[in-house]
């Protein structure tokens, strides 16, 4: 089954109003309560990110019934369609909980290809950015526009990503040897990175360890701004993994060059 634009817009926009609602009350909140998805390091889960994936899938159980899920807390939802939601309802969690406007709702609705379409949205701070199917544009307080991601070289690129470690020791220092030949390098924006990419704000996004859920819809949302979103090999990274994220292609093939050297684990 096909989605048109308009649609999967209009779909995705009540998805984030819904995750919005449920995930801000949650906000800044001296007792919020946090528990340790992991048995060894932290990778915490709120009250919040299940409320907000909660709210997302009631949602979609109403509108298209027909689609499958894959959310971040619940897991898969088989549908019929050959469409699928993809829905982290915190990218961010780390920074939620200590109060950063950084974090953000991601939806994507998806073939077996990877995405279609995709918003990420920072309900705190009311900026919007969507992406796919011939659409794209931003909205927030400064007012609404398109997106279109910008050229440079690697020189001049400002690259971010989220942790420091990045992922394991070598791609560590394949992050690291990338850095080094840009301009600037920022750390902890989580999904938000990708949306400063797609705005014309930054160059370069490089990561790794990412699950699809983390990265779905800043494809759909990079790509339909004009930017380049692969594997550290050059091909398709809707399965997470290691991931760059380039406003051009002059970035991207400079920046692949050094990442397709590092080993894999």
């Amino acid at each position: 089954m096909e989605i048109q634009g308009v649609e999967a817009k209009q779909i995705a926009f009540e998805l984030a109003d819904a995750a919005g609602a449920a995930i801000l009350p949650h906000f800044r909140q001296a007792r919020l309560e946090i528990e340790n998805k992991e048995a060894t390091g932290f990778d915490p889960v709120t009250v919040a990110d299940r409320a907000g994936e909660a709210a997302m899938r009631r949602v979609l159980a109403e509108l298209r019934p027909e689609d499958g899920i894959l959310g971040e807390e619940q897991g898969t939802t088989m549908g019929s369609s050959g469409l699928t939601w993809v829905l982290d309802p915190i990218d961010g969690t780390r920074g939620f909980m200590s109060g950063t406007p950084t974090w953000g709702v991601l939806i994507s609705v998806s073939d077996q290809n990877g995405p279609l379409f995709g918003v990420i949205d920072q309900p705190f701070i009311g900026e919007r950015f969507w992406g796919g199917l011939g659409l794209n544009g931003h909205s927030g307080p400064m007012g609404t526009g398109p997106l279109g991601a910008r050229s440079s070289t690697l020189k001049e690129a400002v690259i971010f990503t989220t942790f420091p470690e990045v992922g394991s020791e070598n791609e560590r220092l394949g992050f690291q040897q990338v850095a080094e030949k840009c301009r600037l390098t920022r750390y902890g924006m989580d999904c938000y990175a990708y949306a400063l990419l797609a705005a014309g704000q930054i160059d370069l996004v490089v990561e790794a360890a990412l699950q699809p859920y983390d990265i779905h819809a800043p494809i759909a949302v990079v790509q339909a701004a004009g930017g380049i979103v692969t594997d550290w090999q050059g091909g398709p990274a809707h399965q997470g993994g290691r991931v760059i994220a380039a406003g051009c292609k002059e970035v991207h093939d400079t920046a692949l060059e050094i990442l397709r050297k590092i080993p894999n684990d």
